[in-house]
């Protein structure tokens, strides 16, 4: 094979790429050296703003397998056959840190798939958790300021971070599952994912479905300690993208079963709580899991910037047969991830290849903007409609339409029988064995214990104490032990 010739980007070839052009031997460099200045000037622009929340992440390509008959609950065509196969993109990540954290930390962690279907791309956001923090997108900033870097202290600190959680009692249950065992998966590969908002399916005939998605890993639940996570993150502060990137270049392809959990639309309004409520899980006494099928992934990306990092996920992007449900934060998130990804990689980041449809073509009246690659020829219009065969709406709703009445305002949630903010959190601990609970009070009372203000102390202890009273009296003392 013959040897490349180096271009500058206007492709002329470079003469030389080991000196800089100077007046005379030793002399100052030289204006005139365009080779010099587009390389640095292209250097200084290498960065993009990374992510607000989800900057830490890896991804990996792979594909979705229809196992079961799903086409009694949604008309989505990537779903329309046992045995079709979809290709996908999946992006896993940290939330709270910078693009430069570590892997191993307790955090939830992003679990963001997109598939790439013949009806356009769907994407899936969710995380490695079935429940958030919170159930209003109002809150949404403040609760991530709460977690990022103080401006002052320029590091996270107990105080914002618990002052936060004391006064918002919703989070006990998602506390409940951060600081217990699994809060710290051990990779990527090893952890459940979930859709964790509820969602919207609609079949042919018109029948809409509420549904909330549960990925299981074949690979079996694995997690760490405090301890063998500080102990990891001092080894490699990158073990989940090394896992993941080696396990897929073995040959080792990752894989989870997908099910849902599906509730008749018209059982939603007497649930005996909120269906769309984030902080809260459906029992699957209530609505059993139902399996979908399988996603496996078997290919890493060549490129980390332009497939990761430039990756896009908008849970806006839906499909026929697939839309929204009346979840506040999801509805939130519907304006809020594409608005980011507009801000961070362009207006046109659609374009981008680990962005744009597979199996279907875009065609639609975008035009201009930076980096714009897709413009049509003199024979396309830019408006619509037209007189000249351009692309035109179907007349198809994608889901089912939603049912509203009352008066515009800031409104709480509707009130259902068992609404509660702490009932599920208990739940959650009396299912714990004894070893589970007693290493979940001791991650509490480890971060809560360093909170300055005692009656944010004591506000947080209230919750856990709602939740169950045992739990919030092992907490109580546990943080008293590590402060006296």
């Amino acid at each position: 094979m013959s040897q490349r010739v180096l271009t500058t980007e206007s492709g002329a070839p470079v003469a030389d790429n080991q000196n800089s052009a100077t007046a005379g031997v030793g002399g100052p460099l030289l204006l005139q050296d365009q080779h010099l200045l587009e390389k640095l000037a292209r250097f200084n622009r290498e960065r993009i703003p990374e992510r607000v929340v989800h900057a830490r992440g890896s991804g990996a390509y792979g594909y979705f397998e229809v196992t079961d008959d799903v086409t009694g609950f949604t008309k989505a065509a990537f779903l329309s056959a046992v045995g079709k196969r979809t290709e996908t993109f999946i992006r896993f990540s940290t939330v709270a840190d910078s693009l430069g954290g570590a892997d191993a930390v307790r955090d939830p962690r992003g679990f963001a798939l997109k598939f790439y279907t013949e009806e356009g791309n769907y994407d899936l956001v969710g995380n490695n958790t079935p429940v958030f923090f919170i159930k209003d997108p109002i809150k949404f900033p403040d609760f991530i300021h709460s977690q990022k870097r103080d401006p002052f202290t320029g590091k996270q600190e107990p105080d914002n971070v618990w002052d936060f959680w004391a006064h918002s009692p919703e989070s006990t249950h998602q506390i409940t599952w951060l600081f217990g065992d699994r809060g710290i998966p051990a990779s990527y590969r090893h952890m459940h994912g979930f859709g964790s908002h509820t969602y919207q399916w609609t079949n042919e005939a018109g029948e809409a479905f509420f549904v909330k998605y549960h990925f299981k890993t074949n690979q079996g639940i694995r997690s760490l300690s405090a301890e063998q996570a500080a102990e990891l993150v001092g080894k490699d502060a990158n073990s989940h993208q090394t896992d993941l990137l080696q396990a897929i270049e073995r040959g080792v392809n990752p894989s989870w079963t997908l099910y849902v959990q599906v509730m008749p639309a018209a059982e939603a309004a007497d649930y005996r709580f909120n269906p769309f409520d984030l902080t809260k899980v459906w029992p699957h006494a209530d609505y059993p899991l139902q399996r979908v099928g399988r996603l496996v992934l078997d290919r890493n990306p060549d490129n980390v910037f332009a497939e990761v990092e430039q990756a896009a996920f908008s849970p806006n992007n839906f499909v026929p047969g697939i839309g929204p449900s009346p979840d506040k934060m999801l509805q939130g998130r519907l304006f809020a991830y594409a608005d980011a990804h507009r801000y961070r990689l362009g207006v046109n980041h659609t374009l981008l290849p680990v962005n744009a449809p597979k199996a279907t073509t875009a065609q639609n009246y975008g035009r201009d903007g930076f980096m714009a690659t897709r413009n049509g020829s003199r024979h396309d219009k830019n408006y619509e409609p037209n007189s000249y065969q351009g692309p035109a709406q179907t007349d198809a709703a994608l889901s089912a339409p939603l049912a509203i009445h009352g008066w515009t305002g800031t409104h709480e949630a509707p009130a259902h029988v068992k609404d509660d903010d702490f009932f599920q959190a208990g739940e959650l601990y009396r299912l714990m064995s004894e070893d589970e609970k007693g290493r979940l009070v001791a991650n509490i009372a480890g971060s809560l214990s360093q909170v300055s203000r005692e009656d944010v102390i004591e506000k947080n202890v209230a919750h856990f104490a709602a939740a169950d009273p045992e739990y919030g009296r092992r907490v109580a003392e546990a943080v008293a032990a590590l402060r006296d």
